[in-house]
């Protein structure tokens, strides 16, 4: 799966396989430090909120709570009513 912006694809592909290593060589072997892939996150992680204030998301849209509550059910607004 590609990332949110085309820029960031090759970073989302070095955190996943990073990820992966850690969670099946270190994780699933009782080793719960994660620091291991903290450099590429958050480069990678970077990289994804400037492709999303270039795509106009909203950061804040995007952090709401929406399972469990009554907006659960409802309909998005459409965005020639924003």
């Amino acid at each position: 799966m590609n990332s949110i912006g085309e820029e960031c694809t090759e970073l989302k592909k070095k955190y996943d396989d990073c990820f992966n290593s850690w969670f099946s060589e270190r994780f699933l072997k009782g080793d719960h430090d994660d620091s291991m892939c903290a450099g590429i996150f958050k480069v990678y992680q970077e990289c994804v909120k400037k492709a999303m204030k270039q795509q106009s998301i909203d950061f804040k849209e995007v952090d709401k709570d929406v399972l469990g509550t009554d907006n659960e059910f409802k309909v998005p607004p459409s965005e020639s009513s924003s």
